[in-house]
């Protein structure tokens, strides 16, 4: 079914694969004619192309992109134009989209969502964007709609910024990132290697776009085939998918841990650009009669079966038949595993919802940027059709990316058909993505074609005493579990017909309601503020030396930046940076933040010009260790604050937050055996903190222990490679080592200075 090259591979004619072996290079002349080196061949890739038309450096080893447009929702915003106001911005210098599609069910706080969504207004008037009211789209399936164009480049604030079906390549990071591009400023990165997807068979009936893409997810996650690289889909394969197919596997290449997508395009997507009334903006794309890949995925589409990612993450991947096989066996496995990522702070089983044999599920949705789309969204009423999800425990939520697709669903009967079956449609909302929508009762088991199935991530409250879980299906497969009330059912079981639905998009529904400045900014309108939406809390300049505590120690194989930050009904807090704060790491640390205040008041205290002994007493006698070493340490030149160690933070979202909340409250480093992710070590660099790498192995430090680590600030100012530390023990100090990885000059200048906000003051 999946296939990874344990090397690189050539492309030849778009459709001949040759392994980069030493007789490569003979062969593709005796097929083409044409002597090749890999690294002039890594040229005729799609991907190469785009990112040579958006790079500024001049050096193709060393990239300064600067992106076509730029996509944000109400989650994120209001934090980066607050970032960019900062720093002296007068008017988006780009289509900038706001939309408001992720605090807009949420009844919490009183008036602070709505607040977001007319301070986006304000600002899109004030400085010349686009502003999409709440329920209208998801921010993903607006800017497919609207904004993708094939060769172009889109930077958005969320993780599963990718449109490379249409010949985009997106990029999802952190807030800080897209702060720059408003600024004039450029995404600076090395360039990436480039990993083939090479597609070939086609679908069976009752597989969807979501068992293709766990089936790439459960090959390449937990090996890093691709991590921060581009995934480029190629092969014969692609022709036979629609332009719905290819998005909906497109969109969970995030989960991958990729850093973009690229996709051959053809009359497929040329039509999707006509349906949309943007024929202009299609572009035929294909790599060159010999392209060169860092490594190849090969994926039969044929042999791919109905899927299922059981919690609680989107690479713990079976085929549903293997699950019903087997029942017993996985749901033990599952439940062991888990139990890692919940520390056992709740019970947790899922062996209790097998019954006759069956797996029975509690709820079932169909939503957002993955599953929200027409044809998924027609194959369920198509299975569903007659049928009904009885009168029991199990329920059945539709959520439709948008109010176009909305629209169609109903004008073709299909919205009819499932709300006749006891299914309950809704507006465009992420909430169920994310935890603010459908949360389950205590224990239920929820099946949903969304994006991830993180801890929590339906909506339960670990330090509550409560647990739900999530496992990711295809909407066909959710369709046909709903069809069987709740017995987990595939849907190549379904014997009946799909239905040839054909979409029409209607432009006056965003005609209508959707603010396009048009690119034109008024500097007189006044930006709407709500009484939740606070300034960033001024941060200090690196100082000469540190002394940091270590008030969290994670040793879960991955932590999430939603174990990082929780999302959910916490998330209309992000326009309030101490407010938000107060809930870093509150499922998987609730001490953390306690402790990270405690050493925080001394930092406080030394910007303040008063004792930090004073302030946190215990400091007196670290002081009086480094001292004895190192005399010329002193409250003047060394500061204070906290680090978190965990093996590999920062897979999942792209929430700056994730950083931002650790720095307000005093962090001034991660140290970590690798970073999950590019976005999640970038907005560690863009608040001022310092990435540590060390060793794999026993830490020579424990929580709760203070480091020092003296001339900090020139060793980032001199490039060190290697960053002596110590342990501060009662015998004395301790020495180990820290790496901090590559860095740019602007990013080292950034932690220099504290902040990106900093480094751009006005």
């Amino acid at each position: 079914m999946i296939e990874l090259f344990s090397g690189g591979a050539y492309l030849i004619n778009g459709s001949e694969l040759v392994a980069d072996t030493p007789q490569a290079a003979q062969e593709i002349k005796q097929k083409t004619g044409k002597e090749v080196t890999s690294r002039e061949a890594a040229k005729a890739t799609m991907a190469y192309g785009i990112l040579e038309s958006h790079n500024t450096s001049g050096n193709m080893d060393k990239l300064k992109i600067r992106f076509d447009k730029l996509t944000s929702h109400d989650i994120t915003f209001v934090g980066i134009i607050q970032t960019a106001r900062a720093s002296g911005l007068t008017r988006f210098p780009m289509p900038y989209v706001l939309t408001n599609c992720h605090n807009s069910l949420c009844a919490v706080g009183g008036t602070i969502n709505e607040d977001d969504h007319m301070f986006g207004l304000s600002c899109a008037k004030k400085y010349g964007g686009v502003y999409v009211p709440p329920h209208q789209a998801v921010i993903h399936q607006y800017a497919r709609e609207m904004l993708a164009g094939g060769g172009k480049m889109i930077l958005g604030s969320d993780s599963h910024t990718r449109y490379g079906a249409l010949g985009t390549m997106a990029m999802g990071e952190g807030g800080p990132e897209l702060v720059k591009q408003l600024l004039n400023q450029t995404y600076d990165i090395n360039m990436p290697q480039v990993v083939g997807v090479y597609l070939k068979g086609e679908p069976v009936k009752g597989v969807g776009p979501q068992d293709v893409a766990l089936a790439i997810i459960g090959a390449v996650f937990k090996n890093g085939y691709v991590k921060n690289k581009v995934m480029e889909f190629v092969g014969p394969g692609v022709a036979s998918l629609s332009a719905d197919f290819r998005i909906g596997i497109d969109v969970m290449t995030t989960e991958t841990t990729c850093l973009s997508s690229i996709w051959v395009t053809d009359e497929t997507i040329e039509e999707f650009y006509e349906i949309h009334g943007r024929k202009e903006d299609y572009t035929q794309l294909s790599p060159g009669d010999v392209a060169y890949y860092d490594g190849m995925i090969v994926v039969d589409l044929s042999a791919i079966r109905p899927m299922i990612a059981m919690p609680f993450h989107p690479s713990n991947t079976y085929t549903i038949e293997e699950l019903n096989a087997n029942l017993l066996d996985i749901l033990d496995e599952t439940e062991k595993r888990a139990q890692v990522s919940l520390d056992g702070a709740v019970e947790f089983t899922l062996k209790d919802k097998v019954k006759d044999g069956k797996f029975l599920v509690d709820q079932g949705i169909i939503a957002g940027c993955a599953g929200g789309g027409f044809e998924n969204i027609c194959a369920a009423a198509d299975i569903l059709k007659g049928r009904y999800i009885g009168s029991d425990g199990f329920t059945l939520s539709v959520y439709p990316a948008s109010m176009p697709v909305y629209m169609e669903l109903i004008k073709n009967g299909c919205a009819a058909t499932l709300m006749e079956t006891g299914a309950v449609m809704k507006t465009a909302f992420c909430g169920p993505c994310f935890g603010a929508g459908d949360t389950p009762a205590n224990n239920a088991f929820s099946i949903r074609h969304s994006t991830r199935n993180f801890p929590n991530r339906e909506g339960s409250k670990l330090q509550s005493g409560q647990i739900a879980s999530v496992a990711l299906m295809d909407a066909r497969s959710i369709a046909a579990t709903a069809a069987n009330q709740g017995i987990l059912t595939p849907a190549t079981d379904f014997d009946g017909e799909f239905g040839r639905y054909k979409y029409h998009f209607d432009s006056k529904i965003y005609a209508n309601r959707v603010f396009d400045s048009k690119g034109v900014a008024d500097p007189d309108v006044e930006i709407h503020f709500g009484p939740n939406i606070k300034d960033w809390p001024a941060m200090g300049e690196l100082p000469e030396n540190l002394v940091l505590q270590v008030v969290s120690e994670i040793h879960d194989p991955v932590t999430t930046t939603d174990e990082l930050i929780p999302s959910g009904e916490t998330s209309s807090y992000r326009s309030n940076p101490l407010g938000l704060a107060e809930f870093t790491l509150s499922r998987k640390d609730p001490e953390y933040v306690g402790r990270a205040k405690a050493i925080q008041k001394a930092e406080k205290a030394r910007m303040e010009g008063k004792q930090t002994c004073e302030a946190l007493p215990q400091l007196k006698e670290v002081m009086a260790v480094i001292n004895e070493k190192f005399p010329e340490a002193y409250q003047a030149n060394t500061g204070f604050g906290s680090t978190i160690f965990a093996v590999k933070p920062g897979d999942g979202s792209a929430r700056e937050q994730a950083a931002s909340c650790q720095k307000v409250l005093g962090g001034w480093a991660n140290i970590a055996n690798e970073y999950a992710t590019k976005r999640y070590r970038s907005n560690l660099i863009n608040w001022g903190m310092l990435p540590f790498l060390i060793e794999e192995g026993e830490l020579p430090f424990r929580n709760l222990d203070y480091l020092f680590l003296p001339d900090i600030k020139k060793a980032v100012e001199e490039k060190a490679e290697v960053i002596t530390a110590y342990v501060v023990t009662k015998e004395g100090l301790k020495e180990f080592t820290l790496r901090l990885g590559d860095l740019t000059d602007e990013e080292r200048q950034i932690i220099l200075k504290g902040c990106l906000i900093n480094y751009n003051r006005v």
